[in-house]
């Protein structure tokens, strides 16, 4: 690979002592895919790094406080400490994949000692998975963190903390979200009490109702869908991309979870469709696709999609490269609709889908067939975007019946 890589200068790192670990390296670094011109800065940061320290060859195991000492003493200048902090984080990587990184023996801070028994409690005892186990953790952290400080410890934990944390939270987050966060710390809390780190049991907390239907959907006004696709700039690959994913979402109603799914053998040329892998009715859609649409994934295709052996057919742009999220997804559109000025409070991602729902509305589409675009499985779920339409309302409405007069003189 260093030959690969350094076809003029190879020999220097060959010659070098530490040329193994540079070549198992770089090995590692196109397997999870960089592209080389990344995956040569990599390469010339750790060479230097190994080569100022001394026994760094010679041992095969490091600890994270041994590799952080190495780079600080190799980069000092401050143009070369950004570079030099992301070949670390890889190194990192690197040394715990091949598990040759050792793990901190002590953790002093109870708190943090805390948290990592409880991630092992979540992941190994109760089976959830590491973006889940994520969501709890920071909920936790938090809440130690208002509620303790920096200091106190677990132990002093009461009732009083726990209301009063809710409380801050209600008035920052909406109630669909606060459900979540009063599942999380219900979890926490019987993990302490069941351990017997906090003398009552403070678990038992009321969950904020919510019910179906009760706030309309938040759609964007056509208009509005056709200014932000219009005020992304084209001229980079990742204008083409964000271009390509939002024209799919407000074209065709797809959720973030579909855009990530979606493959180059997804689209079928010849038939002028997309096949859409719903996740969250676990079914397959079929959507007929416009020649716009066609001509525009042509574009995307041969001039921003980076070259690449993945399937995806949305990648990331930086290194390493590999299939969106569909956090990312939300990036997206929170970057453009920021730089529109949109009001992010009042728009997401999912404004894009149910604009889409409204605009076929507006255009007399019935709801049988806006339910069939956008893989719906019951009546109830498409029947919400009529409560966005008062003025179609309005027209079916009968009218009020008079009572006829009855005659009688007073």
């Amino acid at each position: 690979m260093l030959r690969t890589l350094f076809p003029k200068v190879h020999r220097f790192y060959e010659q070098s002592r530490c040329a193994d670990e540079l070549e198992a390296f770089a090995c590692w670094l196109q397997e999870v895919g960089y592209a080389l011109p990344s995956t040569r800065g990599h390469i010339r940061r750790l060479q230097c790094t190994l080569e100022q320290a001394p026994r760094a060859c010679a041992q095969r195991r490091y600890s994270e406080r041994a590799v952080r000492q190495m780079f600080a003493a190799a980069f000092t200048s401050t143009r070369a400490v950004v570079g030099a902090q992301a070949t670390e984080r890889l190194y990192r990587r690197f040394l715990g994949v091949h598990g040759r990184l050792q793990p901190n023996r002590r953790l002093h801070d109870p708190r943090s000692l805390l948290l990592v028994r409880y991630r092992g409690y979540l992941t190994e005892v109760r089976g959830l998975t590491a973006s889940t186990v994520a969501q709890h953790l920071t909920t936790v952290a938090d809440f130690l963190q208002r509620s303790l400080g920096a200091r106190r410890p677990p132990r002093t934990l009461t009732s009083t903390h726990t209301d009063r944390y809710i409380a801050v939270r209600a008035r920052e987050v909406r109630r669909e979200t606060l459900q979540h966060i009063v599942a999380h710390l219900r979890g926490f809390l019987r993990y302490c009490f069941v351990r017997r780190m906090v003398g009552r049991r403070f678990d038992p907390i009321d969950t904020p109702r919510t019910y179906r239907g009760e706030r309309p959907p938040r759609a964007m006004a056509w208009p509005l869908v056709q200014r932000l696709l219009g005020s992304i700039d084209r001229t980079s690959k990742a204008g083409w991309r964000d271009y390509a994913i939002l024209h799919l979402m407000a074209h065709y109603g797809l959720r973030p979870s579909e855009i990530v799914t979606l493959g180059l053998s997804s689209i079928d040329w010849g038939a002028k469709t997309l096949h859409v892998e719903q996740r969250k009715t676990q079914s397959t859609l079929l959507l007929p696709m416009l020649p716009r649409t066609l001509t525009l994934l042509r574009r995307y295709l041969a001039v921003g999609r980076p070259r690449s052996a993945h399937a995806h057919l949305f990648l990331r742009v930086r290194d390493p490269a590999g299939p969106l999220k569909h956090t990312a997804v939300c990036d997206v559109f929170r970057k453009h609709a920021r730089q529109l000025s949109l009001p992010l409070d009042r728009y997401s991602s999912y404004s894009l889908r149910h604009g889409f729902a409204v605009h076929l509305l507006n255009r007399g589409v019935g709801i049988k067939a806006i339910g069939d675009l956008l893989g719906h499985r019951s009546f109830e779920s498409t029947q919400v975007y009529l409560r966005l339409e008062t003025d179609l309302l309005r027209a079916v409405a009968l009218p009020v019946p008079r009572s006829a007069p009855t005659g009688r003189r007073t």
